[in-house]
């Protein structure tokens, strides 16, 4: 998202164009206990405008309000549908008629998220996570953030990514992306038909700060797409690339520009907006935004659409903004009319007059020098041409949310011959990205002195030799088919051999990745595919990691892969390690048993049949005696809820933790007979989840 200073320097005290992650949480007790009120900010905005008089107290009201709690159901539509149905049936219908200091509570969709997949509870999240009433909602959320299944996100933070109408073959570029909840959902939007074919295009994500540049990360790897990628650098100096054997440079079909702002309309969850609100915050920002705007476009396919988008309602950062980008492009570019897009959103339009105010709020007049000329509204004959009222405006009164600015651009192809602006400004931008301290080779990592995350990993990008022994291991074993992009397995280490890890990107990543002059400063692409096993481990030491069953299930033959019955599923959720002869011998599922003394050690796929609903689809490991499910903790207690209507809490150990146990108890009574045996489990008959 990026809403902080843009190679600046920080202003902790001030949050200078920082922008708080869109969660709606309200960040604890001291914000609801803080003044909410600003002389400035009040003086400014009736200025403006932009409200009309009779719903001013409601705007102010509902601006010193606390945010609602809003999430957004992710996933497959099958998948998204089960999760949708199992909150309606489970909490919806307890939480309709309860009140909250009274409040009711009463979730509601969001009108204008598709499919009725957003949802809105009339409370603060801080409500919900504290009061004993409404522990069973509040556990629910939590299992099904940690999975995946839910993003917690603030209600008008949804929306530029839906208007970029995302398609799973488009280049996608988000420029100023941290911490990342809009990307997440660029990303789900690239995969929203993988149930038929898997997507063949890509996001980029790209954050200026080097540090939350690993927050990204963090943020969209619970969607393990090998599709995206995180890149480091300054927007407005964003590099073009080209592909090996390409004669032009790659132009992206969608761009967001959510740009770094001063973030006013976020003060229902961010207190801070209200004490140190000035009108210098959007004036500072003003060009820095205009020149990623400017960035955006250069990069953007003819035909493509851009959303610029802001957390402010400040015309300085919006209309003036949009205004300085049509001036500039003329015909070259439009402003989208999304009348008829979103139609659930209440919206109002953008404006086409405003007053100007200088750090002092003393009104300016054009040719003031202390202003920039381009913060000034448009003339009475580009207002006609502009078609500003085609932005959209969201204020906090009119939907409970808070305040928001979007804009969608295309860009055209005009019919005059002449040399595109884009074009012709690509020379002076590629001398200033030559001095940003671009790579040339992407197995190249700068040093870096800032604490990185335990997990950040700075290794080069060197893909494997499809032939690659330790492959050649793989690929008979679990009977991969020709059609899987074999050439797209890579590893991140100094040594360029398969010790730990391999993992896979797909083809357009790939391509990306291996440009012979590389300009990206990447910081992270690709899924984990193999993982090695530290002991034997039959014919094939590497088993699959979880993160890649969706993308390699269909290159996947039936040599490895098993189904089961709901009853054995249930028991392999709630125990580690069974035996074998056991299973057997309890006739739980003969047909499972057969099947099972047929295959060899190591990993196999299970899939479970459910009536109407989207299959299971599961690694479980085969060992010299027993069989365990290999789903982490998180997952076992989500499938447990979601498909058992079994409750855990988060003290609940797992199940692996609980067979440990049981060992070392073994173990120690064993010993108190016979003090020199020992019970060990191998790490062949239980690999890590």
């Amino acid at each position: 998202m990026g809403k902080r200073n843009f190679r600046r320097g920080r202003s902790d005290k001030k949050n200078f164009g920082k922008r708080p992650e869109a969660s709606g949480d309200d960040r604890g007790s001291s914000w609801t206990e803080a003044v909410r009120e600003s002389e400035k900010w009040e003086k400014y905005y009736k200025a403006m405008n932009i409200i009309p008089e009779d719903e001013w107290d409601s705007f102010k009201s509902a601006c010193q309000d606390s945010l609602p709690l809003t999430f957004r159901i992710t996933g497959s539509r099958a998948h998204a549908n089960e999760i949708k149905e199992k909150f309606i049936n489970d909490h919806v219908s307890k939480l309709r008629d309860t009140e909250f200091e009274g409040i009711k509570l009463t979730p509601n969709t969001l009108a204008y998220y598709p499919d009725d997949l957003g949802w809105q509870l009339h409370v603060s999240k801080g409500v919900i996570r504290k009061q004993k009433e409404f522990a069973k909602t509040q556990r629910f959320l939590v299992i099904e953030t940690e999975v995946g299944n839910i993003s917690r996100q603030e209600a008008v933070s949804m929306i530029p990514p839906l208007l970029m109408d995302v398609k799973p073959h488009h280049a996608v570029l988000d420029m100023c992306a941290a911490p990342g909840s809009k990307t997440a959902q660029l990303v789900e939007a690239l995969h929203a038909d993988d149930d038929k074919k898997l997507a063949t295009g890509f996001v980029i994500a790209n954050d200026s700060d080097y540090k939350r540049s690993h927050m990204l990360v963090h943020q969209v790897k619970r969607l393990n797409s090998p599709n995206f990628m995180v890149v480091n650098h300054d927007a407005t100096l964003f590099p073009r690339i080209k592909l090996n054997n390409a004669t032009e440079f790659l132009k992206y079909d969608r761009i967001l520009c959510d740009v770094p702002c001063s973030g006013d309309g976020t003060m229902r969850k961010n207190v801070n907006v209200w004490k140190d609100f000035t009108v210098g915050n959007g004036l500072g920002l003003h060009p820095l935004q205009i020149n990623i705007l400017n960035r955006g476009l250069q990069l953007l396919k003819k035909g493509g659409r851009l959303v610029y988008s802001t957390c402010s309602m400040s015309p300085v950062e919006n209309e003036a903004v949009v205004s300085a980008a049509l001036r500039k492009w003329g015909d070259q570019i439009k402003l989208v009319d999304c009348d008829q897009e979103l139609k659930g959103l209440i919206r109002r339009q953008g404006i086409n007059e405003w007053q100007v105010f200088g750090k002092d709020m003393e009104v300016r007049e054009r040719g003031a020098e202390d202003v920039p000329e381009t913060v000034f509204p448009p003339s009475e004959e580009e207002a006609a041409k502009f078609n500003l009222n085609r932005c959209i405006r969201v204020y906090p009164h009119l939907q409970n949310t808070g305040g928001f600015f979007i804009t969608v651009f295309e860009k055209l192809d005009p019919e005059s011959g002449k040399r595109s602006l884009d074009d012709a400004a690509e020379e002076s931008v590629v001398k200033k990205v030559k001095t940003d301290n671009v790579s040339t080779d992407v197995k190249h990592r700068p040093q870096r002195k800032e604490k990185l995350p335990r997990d950040a990993n700075e290794e080069p990008f060197i893909f494997l030799n499809p032939e690659h022994p330790e492959l050649e291991k793989c690929w008979p074993f679990y009977d991969f088919k020709d059609s899987f992009p074999k050439d797209s397995t890579l590893v991140r280490n100094a040594t360029g051999e398969p010790l730990r890890t391999i993992y896979y990107v797909a083809p357009i990543i790939k391509e990306i990745l291996t440009i012979e002059e590389q300009k990206l400063k990447v910081i992270q692409s690709g899924i984990k595919l193999f993982v090695a096993q530290r002991n034997d481990a039959g014919n094939c030491p590497w088993r699959v990691q979880n993160e890649s069953l969706h993308t390699i299930r269909t290159f996947l033959g039936e040599k490895r892969q098993l189904t089961c019955n709901m009853k054995l599923l249930e028991v392999l959720f709630q125990e580690a390690f069974p035996k074998v002869n056991e299973i057997r011998a309890s006739g739980i599922d003969p047909e499972f048993s057969q099947r099972l003394d047929t295959m060899e050690e190591g990993c196999i796929f299970l899939t479970v049949k459910r009536d109407n609903l989207e299959d299971l689809f599961l690694p479980l490991w085969k060992g010299k005696s027993n069989v365990n499910l290999m789903v982490n903790k998180k997952d076992t207690h989500e499938l447990l809820y979601r498909v058992f209507d079994i409750e855990t809490s988060s003290k609940d150990q797992g199940k692996e933790a609980v067979y440990q146990k049981k060992v070392e108890a073994e173990k120690k009574a064993r010993e108190s007979v016979e003090p020199d045996s020992s019970v060990q489990v191998s790490a062949t008959e239980s690999p890590e989840a």
